[in-house]
């Protein structure tokens, strides 16, 4: 009598035993789902750009990449607005392409007023280098928008269409692909610069025709990059024109137009996104070495490449002044390491395997 006493005294204490129910267990088995956590929440489902973004964050350098690309654009960008005379004294005048002040000491050593010293004509180089990285970056945007514009497009109505329109599409890439490309660029630039120059002068203004240098680097640069992203295009779209729900859509009387921009084209977003990132580094270096060899962005303009022209100009045997080289070059060698990495990163990140195993 005193054990049962004990017994049920037990269980009033420590509450009804929670048996599993098997039905329970079986159906969750069945469905693929594991218990919910101790806490009581269940768990979150994510989408695929959800759990991209979550492995990208997770990869170290590709996160401070992205996060030194951030600083150098925000400081591009917002520098000339700044009006700290402690920070740089002779900044660039806001939103105009006019040359900096100059001042009476040239190549002045790096120092707490010149954080990055002077150049030969006595201006600020951190100001000259950030308005470098500005005319860079923006050399290497246009190029590559010219670039998916062009790539997307021909590399879609290649793969989607096919038959002989596929074929002679693609020979027209080869072809393309058989010529040296900076070359094709040099030469675009030295025979028809002069008279796009002077049509835009005669036509508009003489002050538009000073523009005509960066417009025909907008176009030379990305008219030789859109046939790299037009081959990744056409592969994809050869492997998505079969899939069932394109064929479901067909079905349903949806319009090739529609098929392109609600189907195929947002499913190698991912992939395009990803080359578009690895191809930015590769423009800069393109604008880089035209400016290095006098082809790319002219005074009273710079860029990275023109920076670096003027710092190897000044070295003699007799005194290097090694600041006017050495950091508009650590920053043109950052920024394609920062670009690569955050390349690489979202290139794990969209990866259909790594996002399987997320």
């Amino acid at each position: 009598m005193s054990e049962q006493t004990s017994k049920s005294t037990k269980q009033e204490v420590e509450g009804p035993s929670q048996s599993p129910d098997p039905r329970v267990r079986n159906s969750s088995k069945i469905a693929g789902t594991s218990e919910p956590p101790s806490s009581g929440r269940p768990r979150r489902h994510l989408s695929p750009n959800q759990r991209a973004w979550r492995r990208f964050r997770s990869n170290r350098l590709a996160a401070l990449g992205a996060l030194f690309l951030i600083v150098v654009i925000g400081l591009a960008l917002l520098w000339p607005l700044f009006s700290a005379p402690a920070l740089a004294p002779y900044l660039p005048r806001p939103m105009t392409f006019l040359p900096e002040p100059f001042v009476d000491v040239p190549f002045q050593a790096p120092s707490g007023l010149h954080w990055f010293g002077t150049d030969v004509h006595g201006r600020d180089l951190l100001s000259r280098v950030l308005y470098g990285a500005r005319i860079s970056l923006v050399v290497a945007a246009m190029g590559t928008i010219v670039s998916l514009v062009i790539g997307v497009l021909w590399g879609a109505l290649a793969g989607y269409i096919g038959g002989q329109l596929d074929s002679f599409m693609m020979r027209c890439v080869d072809v393309l692909y058989s010529l040296p490309s900076i070359i094709f660029v040099i030469v675009l630039m030295t025979t028809l610069e002069g008279l796009f120059r002077d049509w835009l002068a005669h036509k508009f203004s003489p002050e538009a025709g000073a523009v005509a240098r960066m417009l025909f680097l907008f176009a030379g640069l990305g008219g030789i990059s859109w046939l790299t992203m037009a081959r990744i295009v056409r592969g994809q779209v050869l492997t998505l024109r079969t899939r069932g729900f394109i064929e479901a859509s067909r079905a349903l009387g949806a319009t090739h137009i529609r098929i392109l921009l609600r189907h195929i084209l947002p499913n190698v977003s991912g992939i395009v996104i990803v080359y578009l990132m690895l191809l930015v580094p590769s423009i800069i270096l393109y604008e880089s070495f035209l400016s290095y060899l006098g082809l790319g962005v002219q005074p009273p303009h710079a860029s990275l490449g023109s920076l670096i022209a003027e710092g190897t100009a000044q070295i003699n045997p007799i005194r290097i002044y090694w600041w006017v080289v050495v950091f508009p070059g650590v920053t043109l060698i950052s920024m394609l390491l920062a670009l690569n990495f955050v390349g690489d990163g979202l290139r794990d990140a969209f990866d259909p395997r790594s996002l399987r195993d997320a």
